[in-house]
This record gives structure tokens, C-alpha cells and sequence, in this order.
């Protein structure tokens, strides 16, 4: 066997240094893998808690867009604005609000009625001589609750007399409450002239 020149000894040891420097680095690069995937691992364990963390924050965010903003005012314990779920009643709304008071009259209030986002909820009060108070003087002064109204509210309504108060009232019970005036529309009995009136002095 020929004896290596100097030159080729150096050519054949920087080939050997190159092999070894490879190998070490794929050796690292290995080990890398193994870091990265336990990274990864807890990554995905991370992601998953991300991901829980992120249904939960969807669900909030249904939960939010479906709530229903009402205002519950008359003879409850805490008048106020209140956020309820989609589906709550109208007893859901006059318990959030501190429950009725003493001096409620809640045989005038649909409690089983479905509540409409932005509806008015008012518990009338008993008065003197067993009147309502304050049922009147909401006839006069501002609009009445959908949700809520009485046979006897409806009634002071131009165009509306007891039989169309009860049928509003009954035609309410069916479709689990009210959105807007203008399913009113259907009912038996009311034209154009007693829905302006019914637009007039109701709010849903």
C-alpha cells in the first residue's frame, strides 16, 4: 500500500472533521426534535387549554348575543335594567328584580308571558279601594308594556274594546309573548286605523 502524501493526509483529516461535525450536528438536531416535540406536547396541552378556554369564551359570547336587556319597574323590590337569557318570563324578570312587593297586583301580570328584548315590565300596585294605581295614569302618560298589559290597559286604547283586549291578551299567550306591535296585525278584528293606535300607545 502506498504511503499518503502530507496533502492527502490533510485532505483525508478535513473530510474526517466535516463527517464528524455532521454527525454531531444531526445528533443535535435530533435532540432538538425530542425538545421541540415535548414542546409540543405541552404546546398542544397549552392548546387545548386554549381551546377549552376558547369555547368557553364562545359560549359567553352566544350566551350574550341571545340575552334579552328588559326594564322592570312598578312594585318590585329593585327597579331596574336587567339582563335575563333568551326563553326567560316575566317572573324570571320580577324575581331578578327583587320579587314583587307587598302592594303588588300581580293577577294583572302575564307572569308566564315571554319576555322581548327591551320590553318594559311593570308591576302595578294596589291602591285605595282595591284600583290599580298607576294603571291609569300610565294610559295617559306613556306607552304600555307589550308583555305585560292588562285587559283593562288594552282597553283604554283608542279602537280597542274588552273582547279585542282579550283576544290580544289570549293571541300574546299562544305565541309565548310578544316582539313587536305589528304581530298584533293578526289578530281578529284590528285594522290600520287600530294598529296606528296600538303603535301609538304600546311598547314591546
Amino acid at each position: 500500500m502506498p504511503e499518503l502524501s502530507r496533502a492527502q493526509v490533510a485532505v483525508y483529516g478535513a473530510i474526517a472533521v466535516a463527517l464528524l461535525l455532521v454527525g454531531a450536528r444531526a445528533i443535535r438536531g435530533e435532540g432538538g426534535t425530542g425538545s421541540s416535540f415535548a414542546a409540543g406536547g405541552f404546546s398542544s396541552s397549552d392548546s387545548g387549554s386554549s381551546g377549552s378556554s376558547s369555547s368557553a369564551g364562545e359560549f359567553t359570547v352566544s350566551g350574550q348575543a341571545g340575552d334579552l336587556i328588559v326594564d322592570v319597574t312598578g312594585a318590585v323590590g329593585r327597579p331596574g335594567v336587567y339582563r335575563l337569557p333568551a326563553g326567560s318570563r316575566v317572573n324570571d324578570a320580577v324575581q331578578r328584580a327583587g320579587g314583587a312587593t307587598g302592594k303588588a297586583e300581580l293577577e294583572a301580570v302575564n307572569l308566564a308571558a315571554r319576555l322581548a328584548d327591551g320590553q318594559q315590565v311593570v308591576v302595578p300596585e294596589r291602591g285605595p279601594g282595591g284600583a290599580l294605581a298607576g294603571v291609569g295614569a300610565a294610559a295617559e302618560e306613556g306607552p304600555i308594556s307589550l308583555g305585560t298589559a292588562t285587559v283593562e290597559q288594552l282597553d283604554t286604547i283608542d279602537g280597542i274594546g274588552p273582547v279585542t283586549a282579550e283576544d290580544i291578551i289570549q293571541f300574546r299567550e299562544q305565541h309565548g309573548g310578544l316582539s313587536s306591535v305589528d304581530q298584533l296585525d293578526e289578530v281578529s278584528g284590528i285594522g290600520p286605523a287600530t294598529m296606528k293606535s296600538l303603535r301609538t300607545r304600546l311598547q314591546p
